[in-house]
């Protein structure tokens, strides 16, 4: 058997015993708090982090209200276990000092309720992006508006301790929403030997060597990877071989495909394709990326053409274009795949609204079930499997 099938057997099981699901959705709260402001929306602003129940055997998607008042908790990511959320707090500025927060929650297996448990703050200002190392010990922070990045241990209660490594991008990008540092995202490769920061304002992947037990930081070598000018690197994921990665990028609106070498830590570019339709026109700004349970697909969210772009990914982490299916919205920022892969939620920013979409298992294709519900200011989406 070889190593992709391998891999994808898992996933197999994994589709065949979907189990129930909370879905939560991270808003904007505070526009005073964002700088710049991007958007405004009239109407009655957001709380904090709204949940649902999901049914992964009819698509249902069922509101339970507000799980957590917060401040602009724009990404969340949970625990190994799902006993604990965590959610940026997307601020410039926390008690007059210019850097913004973490905050962790307990859950609530019976309500989807969350118990704040405490707060940190992220070295950086507009935080905007969550991962866990592969112990599950660790929470990396991306920080958007400052460039920098960190580790934050986390304590058996799920509580979060102050960082135990920052580190700093420096330089800019060829265009003017590159004139400084921004770290977009922040993740850990397979093997958890690396953690890579998505830059977006400097055009590379800083790659980072890390030790899960000190929770620290150095450069590796090479220590990043060059991508094309102006291209904005913005969310970064691997395919479940390991063996292959994909940087979406925002401004360029593009997906690089990148081989990666465990043994030497290096990445290698394999291909760079456009996110939109070929006869598009507009104005757009690439968001999400997401690879299927199965391997075989790759997703991507288009905030202008406001569409989710579907790839086939082939044995050796190849992507080729399949379509292009409308968000239900406007501006998909973010989007999620349940446990199970049968189905696609997307968070459309500037209609407030989420959408539940259908996978086809054969093509990968988005159809909609006809599920649109009201989230005020949704930008990213999060599915918890339930214990059975």
């Amino acid at each position: 058997m070889s190593a992709f099938l391998a891999f994808l057997m898992p996933a197999a099981v994994l589709l065949a015993a979907p189990s129930p699901c909370f879905v939560y959705v991270g808003t904007y709260t505070d526009w005073e708090q964002l700088v710049p402001v991007h958007h405004n929306p009239p109407g009655e602003r957001s709380r904090g982090i709204q949940v649902f129940r999901f049914d992964p055997g009819s698509g249902k998607l069922t509101p339970l209200g507000l799980a957590a008042e917060t401040v602009n908790p724009t990404y969340v990511a949970f625990s190994a276990s799902g006993r604990f959320l965590y959610a940026v707090n997307e601020i410039y500025r926390f008690q007059g000092e210019p850097t913004g927060t973490v905050s962790a929650f307990a859950v609530d297996p019976a309500s989807g309720r969350l118990t704040f448990l405490n707060q940190v703050v992220s070295h950086g200002t507009g935080p905007c992006h969550l991962a866990f190392d592969r112990t599950g010990r660790n929470l990396l922070v991306a920080n958007f508006g400052s460039g920098s990045a960190a580790v934050l241990p986390l304590n058996p209660d799920g509580t979060l301790r102050p960082a135990s490594a920052v580190v700093q991008d420096t330089g800019s990008g060829p265009n003017p929403r590159q004139a400084g540092p921004h770290t977009h995202s922040f993740n850990v490769t397979p093997d958890n030997r690396l953690a890579v920061a998505a830059e977006f304002g400097t055009d590379r992947l800083s790659v980072y060597r890390f030790d899960a037990t000190a929770g620290s930081l150095r450069p590796a070598d090479p220590p990043q990877v060059v991508l094309r000018p102006a291209s904005a690197p913005r969310h970064f994921t691997f395919h479940p071989n390991g063996a292959t990665a994909y940087s979406l990028n925002e401004i360029d609106s593009t997906v690089t495909v990148l081989a990666y070498d465990a043994a030497r830590g290096s990445f290698r570019e394999l291909q760079n394709l456009s996110t939109l339709p070929a006869d598009f026109k507009g104005h757009n700004t690439a968001a999400e990326v997401l690879v299927h349970p199965s391997g075989r697909f790759l997703y991507a969210s288009n905030r202008g053409h406001d569409s989710i772009a579907v790839f086939s990914i082939d044995a050796e982490g190849r992507l080729t274009p399949v379509a292009h299916v409308a968000s239900g919205g406007r501006t998909p920022r973010g989007f999620s795949l349940d446990p199970s892969g049968r189905w696609l939620i997307t968070a459309n920013q500037d209609t407030h609204n989420i959408v539940v979409f259908a996978l086809d298992p054969a093509t990968g294709i988005p159809a909609p079930t006809g599920q649109s519900l009201e989230v005020r200011s949704p930008v990213g989406v999060k599915f918890l499997q339930l214990p059975d």
